[in-house]
């Protein structure tokens, strides 16, 4: 199992570095190619950084696939590539966020599975409730919890997509689980 995983990822890293190198000669296949492979990480990323305002994160992930685009030249092949292009992901969120600061409403959760109603209801009610937790963290804790839980970066790897010492992400990504923990535990309670 572990020689398959092993395997698949060395397989990935391959492909990868050659779409990187066919965008560096300027192939838009190679943009096309890796707009699929990253589109849906980029996605999730965005909309939660977006405020579930799923217009705002849609234009941050294409302004995204732009910019990686137009400045692939200063991306160095030495280094792991998924950092490099969600830094440039943050910058387009907060980009936009700046320019289009007001508050958001949630959006109702789409649904896409058979599922009895009841059992919807309750995916819908535990992802809101985890949501709004997530919503209520500071934006250096936020950031961090979402880069590592619900894209699987390393604490290495979200310090150099947000530029500051490996120690700092580790203290955000602590402070923000307890603040989570501190948020779940309250709402529970209240239910």
């Amino acid at each position: 199992m572990k020689e398959q995983k092993r395997f698949i990822k060395g397989v990935k890293h391959l492909l990868e570095s050659e779409i990187i190198e066919r965008l560096k000669s300027r192939d838009q296949q190679a943009l096309r190619d890796l707009y699929d492979v990253y589109f849906d990480y980029a996605i999730r990323t965005a909309t939660i950084v977006m405020n579930h305002n799923n217009s705002y994160a849609e234009d941050a992930v294409q302004e995204t696939f732009i910019k990686v685009y137009q400045n692939i030249h200063l991306y160095h092949s030495d280094r792991p590539f998924k950092p490099w292009f969600y830094k440039i992901l943050l910058n387009e969120c907060n980009r936009i966020l700046k320019r289009n600061s007001k508050v958001v409403s949630v959006e109702e959760v789409r649904h896409e599975h058979d599922q009895t109603e009841e059992t919807y209801l309750h995916h819908l009610l535990e992802y809101e409730v985890l949501y709004l937790a997530i919503q209520k963290l500071e934006l250096h804790n936020q950031i961090p919890i979402v880069l590592k839980y619900l894209n699987g970066f390393k604490e290495q790897e979200i310090a150099e997509i947000l530029d500051e010492n490996v120690n700092t992400i580790k203290s955000r990504l602590y402070k923000g689980r307890q603040k989570l923990r501190k948020y779940l535990e309250a709402e529970k309670e209240v239910n």
